[in-house]
């Protein structure tokens, strides 16, 4: 009885593997759509938590209409005391274009054998994979979690259907190991992109309540996507 006593002890102070998501984009601004969707996230599959990672020169999109240490700033405004949202600003300090496999590979360095790590990516950005600088890569560093929603019927490119077929999981709870899965998260539809919020800046109307107070206070005191700039 003493072995098992002393067998349970230690087993009880190994710590488990962590459960990280990463959430890339230009968040030019950050908006409700991508806090509401990395929170429903994190609470749905008990992530320890979700780093919000900007892109300093993204490869696939036009070049952000602000500064990067306006879209960080940003960002640490609207996650601010919001557990388990963080900020990882890597991206911003690397002087090329934001490759999503460089971001994974130095975070799996840093990470534990063990630790899952999951990148979350919306419908349209998972179907654009193949274009991504060595995608193929990915799923040797992280999940994939797709974010989504109910409306969003296209069907992926070609290239996917096989990595589809041998890499997914129907339920996202039942992920295994620190990587090489993919699985379909539903998300609440919200109605709101950076494109519009730009637009409604860019015309002199209001975007309250389609980013945090603290955002909007940030863009009102830096005059960001006014006419003007």
């Amino acid at each position: 009885m003493g072995d098992l006593g002393q067998s349970a002890a230690v087993t009880a102070l190994e710590p488990r593997p962590r459960r990280i998501g990463v959430l890339g984009g230009t968040f030019d601004p950050v908006h409700i759509g991508h806090l509401r969707g990395a929170l429903e996230v994190a609470e749905s599959l008990a992530l320890d938590e979700v780093r919000l990672t900007p892109s300093a020169r993204p490869p696939h999109r036009d070049t952000p209409q602000v500064s990067a240490l306006d879209r960080l700033a940003m960002v640490e405004c609207a996650v601010a005391g919001v557990t388990p949202l963080v900020v990882d600003d890597r991206e911003l300090k690397r002087d090329k274009p934001s490759y999503t496999i460089d971001t994974l590979e130095l975070m799996r360095a840093q990470f534990a054998a063990d630790d899952q790590l999951f990148l979350l990516l919306g419908w349209d950005a998972f179907c654009g994979l193949p274009t991504w600088h060595r995608w193929e890569e990915l799923l040797q560093h992280c999940h994939i979690l797709v974010l989504q929603r109910p409306d969003a019927d296209s069907e992926p490119p070609d290239a996917l259907r096989n990595l589809l077929a041998a890499r997914s999981v129907s339920d996202p709870l039942a992920l295994k190991g620190p990587s090489g899965q993919i699985a379909f998260v539903w998300q609440t539809p919200l109605a709101v992109s950076a494109t519009q919020i730009r637009q409604l800046l860019a015309s002199g109307k209001s975007v309250r309540f389609l980013v945090p107070d603290a955002v909007l206070a940030y863009i009102d005191a830096h005059g960001l996507y006014r006419a003007s700039n």
